[in-house]
């Protein structure tokens, strides 16, 4: 099961770090905010097609999702690692999997990580 991450305004504390485990990037669908589609930065699953110029339609035909690779992980993870977490879009930037706030999202890392070895 994949989830579609949103973006979230989050107040993080000093001590909340990404470990850049890159688990995150291979379970979830990032949605781009409507500046971030605009821009043209990201890849997007439709990029091979028309773009669509009305937001409010790329979000209902899922058009500002970032393209994802054939295995499922997000299409700049490179390595095991983010290749764009400095400029990673607002969604990848609120999202902190050990925030209680993504409890559900937080549940699936877990999960995964524990069924590849990682914990």
């Amino acid at each position: 099961m994949r989830f579609r991450i949103v973006y979230i305004c989050l107040k993080y504390t000093n001590n909340m770090k990404c470990s850049q485990c890159g688990v995150c990037c291979k379970l979830f669908y990032i949605n781009l905010s409507k500046e971030e589609y605009s821009s043209g930065k990201y890849k997007t699953q439709f990029d091979e097609f028309e773009f669509v110029d009305d937001f409010e339609e790329a979000e209902l035909c899922a058009a500002n999702i970032i393209t994802q690779k054939e295995d499922g992980s997000c299409t700049y993870l490179k390595k095991g690692k983010c290749s764009i977490h400095g400029t990673r879009p607002r969604a990848c930037r609120n999202f902190f999997c050990a925030d209680p706030n993504f409890e559900t999202m937080n549940k699936k890392i877990k999960e995964h990580k524990l069924s590849i070895g990682i914990e």
